[in-house]
């Protein structure tokens, strides 16, 4: 009938990647009343988020739940979920990968991208919300017709138990195209900021939109971070942040590999790294600081229905790559240090400490995965 409205097609979003960082942010762009609909892909975790949905203990959002509009246990079903959209040739309006950035090797060119061709159809934007550098090159050789967009954050969360996440601090999300000379890249900007205002309208009010040069300053600011203290913890057995910041002699080591990495990233991206961003030893001092922020805060009351976090048992906070390790667990160790590596060499540039850290994880997760293989097979 001539004149009558029709309101817009629903936006329908799939997580692939239900850990803390996936839950959390699902949770803020599951908007039913704004026509907003996310759908997630799980593993371990399928059945309690399928029979229970998915409960937040947020620092900033306050105790709530949600349930998706559907639980997958697999991208194989969330393909042949396609009923809602039977007249467009996409199934998905956003695809956003948020599992553990771990290609099968370090010479392996198209890594994890295998794992979404199924849901990505003409007209679906992939969104990554993964640690590292190099991560979207796979992407982008794998959907070269797709909007590719990279996002960095700095959200604290930990999934307690199956299907209940605790945010502990923070969550800005830093968004930016990845075009890479493909197609056209007012249609990147558009879609960034699109998918920011979806955030936004969800109560992350810190979702920022970068272009796509800017966005790989934030990246290469964040791996130094990461490459500085997630290994480090590892290799001296499980320090937390706050303990390696305060020891002299790991302090020199941490700072050391920040600014090998921003030395690096200053001739990569050919420009120096903007004032904005922190310097190493503001790090430092920021780590300093929010541990005792967290030591202060710990006698806040608790759930009775999930275990305290580090954090508020008054622990100062540990990188995942530890639990990674001690959990036996691969670690993501390609895209942390082995392609920080990697553009060392590429570039001429040296990385002392970043390489002897990637040789000896590399070494010690060989080992110790080969240890498990035999005793196994002594089952």
């Amino acid at each position: 009938m001539a004149g009558v409205d029709h309101p817009p097609p629903p936006i329908r979003i799939l997580i692939v990647g239900a850990g803390a960082v996936g839950l959390f942010y699902s949770s803020r762009l599951h908007q039913p009343q704004n026509n907003v609909f996310v759908s997630l892909v799980c593993r371990s975790n399928y059945k309690a988020i399928k029979a229970n949905g998915v409960k937040l203990l947020t620092h900033t959002f306050g105790e709530y739940s949600y349930r998706p509009e559907n639980t997958f246990h697999s991208v194989g079903e969330a393909s042949k979920f396609i009923k809602f959209a039977p007249s467009t040739s996409r199934a998905w309006d956003y695809v956003v990968v948020t599992t553990k950035a771990l290609p099968s090797s370090s010479n392996s060119v198209d890594s994890e991208a295998n794992l979404i061709k199924p849901v990505v159809g003409p007209g679906t934007t992939i969104v990554l919300i993964q640690n590292g550098i190099g991560i979207e090159r796979p992407y982008h050789d794998a959907f070269p017709d797709n909007i590719l967009l990279s996002a960095v954050t700095v959200v604290s969360a930990e999934q307690t138990e199956h299907g209940v996440v605790r945010q502990n601090r923070w969550t800005r999300i830093s968004i930016g195209p990845w075009m890479q000379g493909k197609g056209d890249e007012a249609d990147g900007i558009s879609k960034t900021r699109e998918f920011c205002a979806l955030l936004k309208a969800g109560g992350i009010k810190d979702a920022e939109e970068y272009e796509e040069r800017e966005l790989q300053f934030v990246r290469w600011h964040k791996i130094a971070i990461n490459a500085a203290f997630n290994p480090s913890s590892v290799l001296s057995n499980g320090a937390p942040n706050s303990d390696m910041a305060a020891d002299a002699l790991l302090r020199e080591h941490i700072v050391g590999i920040m600014n090998e990495i921003l030395r690096l990233a200053s001739a990569i991206l050919q420009s120096p790294i903007p004032p904005k961003f922190a310097t190493p030893e503001q790090i430092i001092q920021s780590t300093l600081r929010n541990t005792r922020q967290n030591f202060d805060n710990k006698t806040k009351p608790q759930s009775n229905n999930s275990k305290p976090s580090n954090n508020q048992q008054g622990e100062s906070s540990r990188p995942s790559m530890w639990y990674d390790w001690a959990q036996g667990r691969p670690m993501e160790l390609e895209v942390i240090l082995g392609n920080v590596v990697r553009e060392a060499k590429r570039v001429g540039i040296e990385v002392p400490r970043v390489q002897s850290m990637y040789a000896l994880l590399c070494m010690a997760q060989r080992r110790r995965d080969e240890q498990v293989r035999r005793a196994k097979a002594k089952l």
